[in-house]
């Protein structure tokens, strides 16, 4: 089982008095996503779940569609790198699954551009045919909303020893926790728990919402859209061009979630 958490040796100061202790450090490596033999991908995150990363990743990306289109997830043949090792994951696809190469690489070239606007980056999300989420659908009541941020924390084993991870955690309309995930970037906590529910032919996630620590960006709200959830909630705030895209989509985008209260940005039909 892969280390998520590293101890080290340090020297705590408090006033005048300096004490060796040793620290728990939230672990960050790099990790290679591969379709066959082509890189799609190099992510830093903590590791565990990599497989549900790399799925997650390529489903939230829009560049698969379901997990009927894998063949088998599985780690990349390091040849005899040794920094290579268990950092590098290999998605085979079926014989009848076809990947356009050349677009992912104009893809990726523009969404990782600091020059992309952000209409082009809410036209680029209609053209990948993401799910239409159900309209005033599902209703949550808001004191389960206010809920939400203790049930994140407590389930939170590798920040309760470390204070360094972030967490996306899925629930469903009753404040049940389905499945969480922590990673270093939160991103990739997203993709592991979205790779795991479409893994298991979970997708689209209609009737479930998602909880993510920190802000709320585009990158979020676009991977929550891909699933089919139509709830977002964040602890921290949304940026401007994640609500344009809650706007745009029909998506209940809810920011500051904690301390019992929270702000509505979108999709107030949905909280009662």
């Amino acid at each position: 089982m892969a280390r998520s958490i590293l101890t080290v040796p340090i020297q705590r100061v408090e006033d005048h008095s300096v004490t060796p202790v040793q620290d728990l450090l939230a672990i960050e490596e790099p990790l290679e996503i591969r379709i066959g033999p082509k890189t799609i991908s190099l992510t830093m995150r903590t590791p565990g779940h990599d497989f549900e990363l790399a799925a997650g990743f390529l489903f939230t990306e829009g560049i698969l569609q379901s997990f009927q289109q894998i063949h088998k997830i599985r780690r990349s043949e390091s040849n005899g790198n040794p920094r290579q090792a268990g950092n590098s994951v290999t998605v085979e696809l079926n014989p009848d699954v076809e990947v356009d190469f050349e677009r992912l690489q104009r893809h990726f070239y523009t969404t990782s551009s600091c020059g992309v606007c952000g209409k082009a980056s809410i036209e680029a999300l209609e053209t990948q045919g993401c799910p239409v989420l159900p309209r005033n659908a599902p209703i949550v009541d808001s004191e389960v909303i206010h809920g939400l941020p203790d049930a994140l924390r407590r389930e939170q084993a590798v920040f309760e020893r470390t204070g360094g991870l972030h967490a996306a955690a899925l629930f469903d309309a009753q404040g049940n926790l389905v499945l969480l995930r922590e990673d270093v970037g939160r991103h990739n906590a997203v993709d592991k728990l979205i790779g795991s529910e479409m893994l298991h032919g979970h997708t689209p996630l209609h009737d479930k919402l998602l909880l993510v620590s920190g802000r709320a960006s585009f990158e979020l709200a676009q991977k929550a859209l891909m699933a089919g959830i139509p709830i977002l909630a964040a602890v921290g705030a949304p940026s401007s061009l994640a609500v344009e895209t809650a706007q745009r989509f029909n998506m209940t985008l809810l920011g500051f979630v904690r301390d019992r209260r929270f702000n509505i940005y979108s999709g107030a039909s949905r909280i009662q």
